[in-house]
Formats: structure tokens, sequence, C-alpha cells
């Protein structure tokens, strides 16, 4: 049970301004409504050399925990992912991924679960970090609906999203207006909920993510505090 919020707590998600990223960082709180469990996790996004950038992922849920680590570049304001690695451990199993974007020979090369992965690597295709920068600068953008190919294990699955609305989020940061986004799921193939909301004032920074499982177990994780660019996260007061 752990393995699932944590996999939750992996769709946090970074500020982003259209065409232009931002360094950031922020933390969050995780409950899980069935039983008193409480976990944390924290991303950052920063620049490196020859226009690269890292972004970084943790989360903890009492003796399991989740790494996840994407570096990539942005050109002509195309998310171009780089390298991607994941790793879980504690309870439940274990899980490691190392994917490699070799976009001189067009091949995403790795591994997951020690199987082997060789896919062909076409413009627009996005790990399962940086795909959330793509949906965060297309909520920016206005758009209503959004699509992504992702890569997810050996194959590229499809992700849809669309905006729902603007809605107030009350975080420990404060009152923040948000978007509203949903994940869009046939509905034959998975009963499952998801929200988010994104801060926009705050380059659409994820403020609140809420999950409805197939056995109607709910999950809400909720901003705790952040920088972007430097500058303190800070909501309306009450």
């Amino acid at each position: 049970m752990p393995r699932i919020l944590l996999t939750l707590l992996a769709l946090l998600s970074l500020p982003l301004q259209a065409a232009e990223l931002q360094p950031f960082s922020a933390s969050y709180t995780a409950d899980w409504k069935q039983v008193p469990i409480t976990g944390t996790a924290g991303r950052s996004l920063k620049q490196l050399d020859n226009g690269r950038w890292e972004l970084g992922f943790e989360a903890a849920m009492l003796v399991a925990s989740l790494h996840e680590t994407s570096t990539l570049r942005l050109e002509n304001g195309a998310l171009l992912p780089l390298t991607y690695r994941f790793e879980r451990s504690g309870l439940g199993k274990s899980k490691e991924v190392e994917l490699d974007f070799d976009w001189t020979e067009k091949q995403v090369l790795g591994s997951d679960r020690g199987d082997p992965v060789r896919l062909t690597l076409n413009r627009g295709l996005l790990d399962k970090s940086t795909y959330q920068l793509a949906l965060q600068q297309d909520v920016a953008d206005g758009k209503q609906s959004m699509s992504y190919q992702v890569v997810d294990g050996d194959e590229i699955e499809t992700y849809d999203f669309r905006v729902l609305g603007p809605e107030r989020v009350r975080t420990q940061a404060g009152l923040i207006d948000a978007i509203k986004v949903e994940r869009v799921r046939d509905p034959t193939q998975s009963t499952r909920k998801t929200m988010m909301w994104f801060a926009k004032d705050w380059d659409y920074l994820l403020v609140r993510l809420h999950q409805v499982e197939t056995d109607g177990k709910e999950y809400q994780i909720m901003l705790k505090d952040g920088t972007v660019n430097g500058r303190p996260v800070e909501g309306l007061k009450e």
C-alpha cells in the first residue's frame, strides 16, 4: 500500500513558464484517508552545464523510499529528455529503471527491472518525469486538452489530460488560485480518477493532487512550501 502512495507522489510536478524553465524546489505532504499514514516528498529543478537541466524527486513513506532523476534540455520550445533514472526500495517490490535518450541515433536504450528496453526515439517522446513539465507548459499556454507519448516500461503509452477550470486551493503556504486538471482514462479500462491543481501565479507549480483508486481508496498530496526562481511561494492569507 505504501508503494501505491509513492507512485502517486511521483506525479508531483514542476513549475514552468512557456518556453522557459525556472529553477525551483518544493516539498509536499501526503495523506491516505483510510489509514493514518503520512508521507513527505520533495522535488527540485536546477540548471546544469551545456544547457542541460536536472529534475530530482524523492519520496518517503514509512520504511519505503523512491528516488527519481531526469536530465533534459529545452530546444526550440520542446523538452528533450536525455537520461532517466528511477529507484524504489522498501515495502513492496523494488524497482529500478535506467533509460538513455540518444537523439543522434534516435533510440531509447536501457533497462526496466532488469529487462532490456530499446525503442525508437521520435521528437515529442518523453519519460515519466519530463511529461509533467510538458503538461504544465500546456496548461500555462491555455490549452484545454493534452496528450503525451511517454516511455512506460518497454512500451510507449499515451497519457491524456483535460482542463476542468479555475479553483482556489487551501495549502500550508496559503490560499492559491489554481487550474484544475483531470487525467483522462478509458472507463472500460480503468475506474481510477486523478485530479491535479496547478498554481496560476507560481509558474503552474503543482499544489494539490487527489486520486481515487479502483477499490475506492483515496489519496491526497498537498503543497507544504516551495520556491520558484528563488521566490518563496506565498498564497493569500485567510
